[in-house]
């Protein structure tokens, strides 16, 4: 049990919910999930056993089991305030472009959380993404992330024109920066969410 969680932590990102086949899970249990929207062993970890036991053909004693061997995978427990702060320590907060809006959100977009941008028509939400979809790839001394952007796009609005000219201002490469960055449309909720998951 040990084993499976360190290596769990040592893998980056989500784990895939085939891991659980490991931990006594059925590969017909976890096509079940999977056919109900849970793709990562995390997703099941933090699912109340009620959402769980809602899936066709998952009981509530395979609910309980499931949320057992999803913990052991996924760190769910106390950790000390040291650790929480050496984790912050690898926070980085990639720039807006704005000097205005990196002071309002304490430095820019902090990477490892979600940040949501909403406003009325035409205030510059569209924009912001485009700008972000270069600066994540600014080296960190220019405030960046040195990273790759994944965008999608519900409203087709993406102009890859955009990053070019945000990427010569920033004195990046316009064909390594649109290299970075993946694309796709989503159509509609659904559309999206299978975006999301591949």
């Amino acid at each position: 049990v040990q084993d499976n969680a360190v290596e769990a932590e040592e893998e980056s990102g989500p784990i895939p919910i085939a891991k659980l086949e490991g931990s006594g899970i059925s590969a017909a249990d976890i096509k079940k999930l999977m056919e109900s929207g849970f793709h990562t062993v995390e997703s099941v970890a933090y699912a109340t056993k009620k959402s769980l036991s809602a899936v066709k053909g998952i009981s509530e004693a395979k609910a309980d089991k499931l949320v057992e061997s999803a913990a052991k995978l996924v760190p769910m427990g106390f950790i000390t305030a040291t650790e929480m702060h050496e984790n912050r320590k690898e926070i980085i907060q990639i720039t807006t472009g704005s000097t205005e809006l990196n002071k309002l959100l304490d430095g820019g977009i902090e990477t490892g959380s979600i940040t949501e941008i909403f406003g009325e028509f035409r205030t510059g939400k569209t924009q912001l993404c485009h700008t972000l979809c270069v600066t994540c790839q600014l080296p960190l001394a220019d405030n960046g992330g040195e990273g790759k952007a994944l965008y999608i796009d519900t409203e087709g609005t993406f102009r890859p024109e955009r990053l070019l000219a945000i990427a010569e201002k920033y004195g990046l490469s316009g064909e390594h920066v649109l290299d970075n960055v993946a694309y796709a449309r989503a159509y509609n909720s659904d559309h999206q969410m299978s975006l999301l998951v591949q």
